[in-house]
């Protein structure tokens, strides 16, 4: 359910602004830049919160908070009250994400964590995709103003989910804040680093992947335009590539042969960049449909990878939920930002944002090697 709501808004009004307030890729890039810093801070300091007050409140707290900041921009269009309504709604939801990660896989280990790992990624990037495959033709149906109010609904829903859990188990405690012993006293792992080295490339991975993830959902409603597809229309092919990071998912949670792979990894990045460059500089549909699947299926190897290494490694899991949601905002921040500040330099240059964050994935990549080489020294 929060899969679904959250990316009805969080989707589409990017059309929204596009369509209300005249932003084009400038415009979005900058907008998505904002969201992705309230993310990057949001969700460092709501694992933390989970990590203390419990998983439960935080959520209740999060989830009250995206119905509010909904509401508001259901009632009042300025410019200036939706930007808050945005910077409210990313805030509040990033106080949910690490504390429902860490929930699902409270009490369990090894091969049971990991298969809850993979049922979580699946169902909510599933919700996901039918909430983006869907979400054009509900937008022109029902009216841009129904990402204010059907959200909300859903959120109210996850409510009473909430209260049934608690009248069932009882309001789930604070976690321990004390990890176990560290998983580098542990012996390297058979493909020759440690676990942690594993968590700290996959840490630097998935932002990047957001970095180039975040700018393209930045971007659609401007490509939507220059191919000529309505929201509706958008919404159908621009969704391939969610469907593609599903398929990923699906892979990684039923082949237990990735887990610590440093070529997986590798293999992920080098498709995130060539994806990423495809689609945004696509003038076919064919072409914009294979680039979507090359990018969905890197975004989804390096975000599961990610998410594991985060579940996997440790036993503060919603902290670690959070830093691993955190380096995810900074990714969505970095990436519109750098593509927003390319359109503004060079404001004639077709491309310029695609090359200079493309340009930043090669950098990316760089980093990502001498991890790996540092940690097998």
């Amino acid at each position: 359910m929060g899969s679904l709501a959250c990316g009805f808004y969080g989707n589409y009004v990017f059309f929204l602004f596009r369509d209300r307030h005249g932003f084009g890729n400038l415009g979005n890039l900058g907008v998505a830049a904002l969201m992705g810093l309230v993310i990057a801070l949001a969700s460092w300091r709501g694992g933390k919160l989970a990590q203390r007050q419990g998983c439960v409140r935080t959520m209740v707290v999060g989830l009250l908070g995206m119905i509010v900041a909904l509401a508001i921009g259901a009632c009042f269009s300025f410019l200036p009250v939706q930007l808050a309504v945005l910077v409210l709604w990313a805030a509040s939801q990033f106080m949910v994400w690490p504390a429902l990660e860490s929930l699902v896989t409270e009490g369990v280990s090894g091969s049971a964590r990991a298969h809850l790992v993979g049922v979580y990624s699946v169902v909510w990037a599933t919700c996901s995709a039918l909430s983006y495959f869907f979400g054009g033709s509900l937008f022109e149906w029902l009216g841009s103003g129904s990402i204010f109010w059907l959200p909300p609904g859903l959120h109210l829903l996850q409510l009473v989910v909430l209260w049934g859990y608690t009248r069932r188990h009882g309001e789930a405690p604070p976690l321990p804040l004390r990890e176990s012993p560290p998983r580098e006293e542990m012996p390297p792992v058979s493909h020759g680093a440690c676990p942690r080295s594993f968590q700290r490339m996959a840490w630097i991975a998935n932002p990047f992947a957001c970095v180039a993830a975040f700018t393209l959902l930045a971007m659609i409603p401007e490509l939507a335009r220059r191919m000529g597809l309505s929201v509706t229309m958008a919404g159908f092919f621009c969704s391939i590539w969610f469907f593609a990071r599903l398929a990923a998912f699906v892979v990684m949670w039923r082949w237990p042969g990735w887990h610590y792979r440093f070529r997986v990894l590798l293999g992920g990045y080098i498709l995130l960049v060539i994806g990423f460059a495809t689609v945004l500089t696509a003038d076919a549909l064919w072409w914009l449909g294979a680039g979507q699947v090359a990018f969905g299926l890197a975004v989804g190897v390096l975000y599961y990878a990610s998410l594991f290494y985060s579940m996997d490694v440790g036993e503060a899991r919603a902290e670690q939920g959070g830093i691993h949601e955190a380096m995810m905002g900074a990714g969505n921040f970095v990436g519109p930002g750098i593509g927003a500040l390319s359109l503004l330099i060079v404001p004639h240059a077709p491309h310029v944002g695609v090359w200079s964050v493309s340009g930043l994935l090669v950098v990316g990549f760089a980093v990502l090697v001498a991890n790996r080489l540092k940690g097998r020294i």
